[in-house]
């Protein structure tokens, strides 16, 4: 196994996705032309071949599941690279794509990004692979994310199913011993915490649209969609949006919860320090809050999400990420064999849940002891992975996303998020962003429903 150094590239998101749209890529050997299931004979000599793989992964310290897949199938040897994570690991991709050249036989790739990905036929459909058979393994929500029709076109690897972490000290100290079980319980919540603590009850991160989606996602919204071919849905101002979204306007104008941008030093400081009294996230967050609030241990707990309707067990997902392979690699293969086992082998799948803590898409993890046992210390012995566990069960299956959800997020930041910030009507700002993004999609030859 060879490490590769971090390169960047850098492009335009109008460039990005122009070139997407017109660019194809083509099989790269005759092992990749499959027109009917690979047999066990094709499989066997693909992996006892002497194979040289890319992959491409932003994961710290994967190389110990490549090497468990090496030590399995000592003749295929595999490069890591981290290309960049975010907006330069895709941009680096699809410039390989339509070069024609450079790109990894197996690429990490967000569940959101699939479509645009599917779109120029660049990813290797891996139902003939034997994929079809894995379905079974993982969540439903998560396993249609990948599959949301006949095809399969990536392996998923991680998923974020939305909870509510929160600081019990803060809480009490304004009289609430039980985290809000609604929507309206939480506004009261909010209320009392600042009141009698100065603090905020949580953060709506200004530019985070996959906060705000996944809050969409919870409610029963669905914003997007995509037929696999020239329709795209884009509904992201309907009634029930802005109902979400006149919510959160309330609580923002009356001091309650604040606007913070995300992810940077002065929002880290204030989880640490108590000027957010919770965080409502994804289940990749109890051991990122870990590393950030490390002086707060034992102070934090973990619920689900606040119901829009009392008595509902309903959450929605941010984040989350799937294996994927090129549909130029020369040696698919391989390449499918490689995706499976790093999410698939059992101690491959444990060591990404426990060692770089990737909350996991598969029914044998999230049912296993080892994982779902684990008390944590700074969550005052609480056992937060089997919470995230049953959350994960409630997640709605059926959540679809445009072949452009680059555009969408850069779109979300200058007109929703300049809206957050300044304390504004987000509802309303609903309404430009539909109109952008339904004159970006027309622009891009899409037929909009």
């Amino acid at each position: 196994m060879r490490n590769a150094p971090r390169t960047a590239l850098a492009l335009g998101v109008g460039a990005v996705t122009t070139a997407l749209l017109l660019s194809g890529c083509t099989p790269g050997g005759d092992s990749g032309d499959t027109t009917g299931p690979i047999t066990d004979e094709q499989r066997e000599e693909a992996l006892s071949t002497p194979t040289e793989l890319t992959f491409w992964t932003w994961v710290p310290d994967i190389e110990n599941e490549v090497a468990l897949f090496e030590e399995a199938y000592p003749e295929i040897d595999v490069t890591v690279e981290n290309v960049g994570q975010g907006l330069v690991h895709y941009q680096k991709l699809r410039s390989a794509i339509e070069a024609g050249e450079g790109a990894p036989d197996v690429a990490q790739v967000e569940y959101q990004y699939i479509p645009s990905f599917v779109l120029p036929e660049s990813l290797l459909d891996l139902t003939p692979y034997g994929a079809d058979d894995l379905a079974d393994g993982y969540v439903g929500w998560a396993w249609n994310q990948v599959s949301p029709g006949d095809e399969v076109w990536a392996i998923p690897q991680d998923v974020g199913p939305m909870g509510n972490l929160y600081r019990e000290d803060i809480l009490a100290a304004a009289g609430i011993t039980e985290p809000p079980a609604t929507y309206d319980d939480y506004a009261v919540a909010a209320k009392a915490v600042k009141d009698a603590t100065g603090s905020y009850i949580s953060n709506l991160g200004a530019t985070q649209a996959g906060q705000m989606i996944g809050f969409f996602w919870q409610a029963g919204i669905k914003p997007f969609g995509y037929d696999g071919s020239e329709t795209v849905k884009i509904d992201v101002n309907s009634a029930e949006a802005k109902e979400v979204a006149t919510y959160w306007t309330e609580l923002i104008q009356a001091d309650l919860i604040s606007t913070d941008v995300d992810f940077n030093d002065t929002w880290y400081q204030g989880l640490a320090n108590g000027k957010y009294a919770g965080w409502l996230t994804a289940a990749w967050a109890p051991v990122f809050l870990q590393g950030t609030a490390e002086s707060t241990s034992g102070l934090w707990r973990a619920a689900p999400l606040p119901q829009w309707s009392a008595g509902e067990e309903v959450s929605g997902n941010w984040g989350g990420s799937s294996d994927a392979v090129l549909a130029s690699s020369e040696n698919p293969i391989a390449a499918y064999e490689l995706a499976k086992f790093i999410n698939n082998d059992e101690e491959s799948a444990m060591m990404l849940a426990t060692e770089q803590f990737l909350y996991p898409p598969q029914v044998s993890v999230l049912e296993d002891p080892t994982f779902v046992d684990q008390q944590s210390e700074f969550y005052g012995g609480q056992e937060v992975n089997k919470l995230f566990a049953e959350i994960s069960t409630t997640v709605d299956t059926d959540f679809e996303w445009v072949p452009f959800m680059d555009y969408v997020y850069s779109t979300y930041e200058e007109t929703m998020g300049t809206v957050i910030a300044d304390k504004g009507d987000i509802a309303a700002a609903l309404d430009v962003w539909q109109d952008e993004l339904v004159k970006y999609a027309e622009d891009q030859g899409f037929t909009v429903e």
